[in-house]
């Protein structure tokens, strides 16, 4: 069902170039033959796009469930990770009160990282930790469900 609407949307966004492409080659026409020419592609382009809208807005309603569900299913899987990570013994790391050993408990975090996070304290957030420069998107998304920064 998907892939029909996927494959009308692009069969109508397709007519629309072919049109543009076949009227654009016109080597010695007077200035009103290029008007009504340019007129003609106008008009065939507004059909074409008037005939594709629903199917460009369904597409548009779809891709935002499709969205809607992979963030539900992003949240569930951090919640899991946090829910994991204290079923192992392990406790949420408060970066402005946990010592070195405890911060080098965390996914990837080594001795330095450590010292950075100590040395750049306080933090109002987690996030702090990247936009300070201290670890990398990557490095952050592993620990940024087991940390906090209360």
């Amino acid at each position: 069902m998907k892939s029909e609407r996927t494959a009308r949307v692009l069969v109508a966004l397709g007519f629309i170039v072919v049109i543009a492409t076949m009227n654009a080659c016109a080597p010695n026409e007077r200035a009103e033959q290029r008007k009504a020419r340019e007129d003609k592609i106008r008009d065939d382009a507004a059909k074409a796009v008037e005939h594709a809208k629903p199917e460009i807005k369904e597409a548009g309603r779809e891709l935002g469930q499709v969205a809607d569900e992979a963030a539900r299913e992003a949240r569930a899987f951090a919640e899991g990770a946090r829910q994991g990570w204290i079923r192992a013994g392990h406790h949420i790391v408060n970066l402005n009160s946990a010592s070195n050993s405890e911060l080098m408990e965390l996914p990837d975090i080594s001795a330095a990282t450590a010292r950075r996070i100590v040395r750049n304290r306080p933090y109002r957030d987690t996030n702090e930790l990247v936009t300070k420069h201290i670890v990398s998107e990557s490095e952050y998304s592993k620990i940024k469900d087991i940390v906090t920064a209360q």
